[in-house]
């Protein structure tokens, strides 16, 4: 396992202030924010003094129904040769709907998590396997934060990950961030998911800061890392010498010397004594997860044959496909999940969506009048047209969403934005009548597949 020290998430917005930080031993980038052949220069300039660079996937969506795509396999890969990076992660989640299931592609924009059943657990292995055979270097997938439950699940969060680790091998990207996020909202401890999973197989740590409203903690990676977090961190080193450990930040980006001193807090925490890594408690237990694992009737298709593989794909993508129309199209929420828990996500996802928008597009709140407009147009738009191809595409469709519509009222505004849509877009907006058919046709198929 390479060795990496202290390190943090590398990020264009507070890159001049990265460089100048003392004792740094590491950074992450976002896969998909870069490059391979035109690396940003203030990275560039941290490798040549040496600084190792890790790219970090968002876009994957490893745990969903589809087997990983290929293209953008490559491109983790490529861009793991680039950095000479000794390692590549992602995250245990998926992010759009499944080919296997009737319309529309859906995209989340965001990373979702994967029932822990038996049925996700084999398609989540066997995806797993594919990318491992992919990638030039090692793989470590990153536990995530969730708002949402899935009903009936059939595993612990120790038991899901312990039983990934030890099919395929994979490394372990734990966030302790996420481990507190979901002790708030999903009443689950850090402490028992630390003693339950294989440590043998960490790669490295997250560490991120967020806040808690109305009893939700949200992971906002735009606030500073609170104790609790800290202490989480401490438990996780109670047991294990982590390789590494990664301060994240990606919004509301502070002054060089308070992420100093976030740094400086992490190490304090790294500087007590680890103590041995106990056997994982289902090696211990004769009625856990492993064991159970071995009955036919449970396991099964991790060796099964190709079909009964499919036919897991099939059920696990119809269950993913119901919960993403849920939050992100209007569609009823599946039997068994807390309503109220689904529509704070489905919000939360629209606030994201509308955020990254306007940082995509810093032009449209202009023209639109200012941040409120903008926000009240786009989440109005945003209601009844979820995402399918991507932020820059859902840029362009807000503002054809618009135009089509005779909006905004105000001519000069309208005739700016008509003339920025025809900028990036290269074309003419599509004439009302053939959008709304469209739009309709859409509608329609997203029903059937709820």
């Amino acid at each position: 396992m390479a060795h990496l020290g202290v390190g943090i998430g590398w990020r264009p917005e507070i890159a001049d202030a990265v460089a100048g930080l003392e004792g740094l031993d590491w950074v992450e980038v976002v896969a998909e924010n870069i490059c391979p052949g035109h690396l940003p220069e203030p990275l560039q300039r941290l490798l040549d003094r040496g600084v190792r660079v890790v790219p970090h996937g968002v876009s994957l969506g490893i745990g969903g129904a589809d087997r990983p795509d290929p293209a953008k396999l490559a491109a983790l890969g490529e861009r793991a040769v680039a950095l000479g990076a000794p390692l590549v992660t992602e995250h245990i989640a998926f992010v759009r709907t499944s080919s296997q299931t009737p319309g529309r592609t859906l995209e989340a924009g965001h990373l979702l998590p994967v029932a822990r059943t038996w049925d996700s657990l084999h398609v989540l292995c066997e995806n797993v396997r594919i990318a491992q055979d992919c990638l030039p270097v090692p793989l470590a997938l990153e536990n995530i934060a969730a708002l949402v439950s899935w009903p009936g699940e059939e595993l612990t969060e120790g038991q899901f990950l312990t039983e990934l680790v030890e099919r395929t091998g994979v490394r372990l990207l734990i966030d302790v961030a996420n481990l507190h996020t979901n002790r708030v909202n999903r009443g689950e401890d850090p402490a028992t998911v630390l003693d339950g999973i294989p440590l043998e197989a960490l790669a490295y740590v997250h560490v991120a800061g967020g806040v808690e409203r109305d009893g939700v903690w949200h992971d906002t990676h735009a606030h500073p890392v609170p104790g609790v977090v800290l202490d989480v961190l401490a438990e996780l080193r109670a047991r294990v010498e982590p390789a590494g450990v990664l301060l994240e930040r990606d919004d509301d980006f502070p002054a060089g010397a308070e992420l100093a001193g976030e740094l400086a807090a992490i190490r304090g925490v790294l500087g007590g004594p680890a103590g041995a890594v106990p056997d994982p408690p289902f090696l211990r237990s004769p009625g856990s997860a492993r064991t159970r694992a071995s009955n036919a009737g449970e396991a099964g298709l991790g060796a099964g044959p190709g079909d009964e593989l499919d036919k897991a794909r099939t059920r696990v993508g119809i269950g993913q496909a119901a919960l993403l129309s849920a939050l992100v199209a209007g569609t009823p929420v599946p039997e068994g999940f807390d309503r109220q828990r689904v529509r704070v996500q489905a919000r939360a996802l629209a606030a994201k969506r509308a955020g990254v928008v306007a940082r995509l597009a810093p032009e449209l709140t202009g023209i639109l009048g200012g941040e409120d407009a903008y926000r009240e147009a786009f989440l109005g738009y945003a209601r009844h047209r979820p995402m399918t191809a991507g932020y820059r595409r859902d840029a362009l469709d807000f503002a054809e969403h618009l135009l089509i519509r005779d909006l905004p009222a105000d001519p000069d505004a309208r005739r700016r934005l008509t003339l920025w849509w025809q900028d990036r877009a290269g074309a003419r907006p599509t004439r009302r009548i053939a959008r709304w058919a469209r739009s309709l046709t859409a509608r329609s198929l997203m029903g059937r597949a709820a």
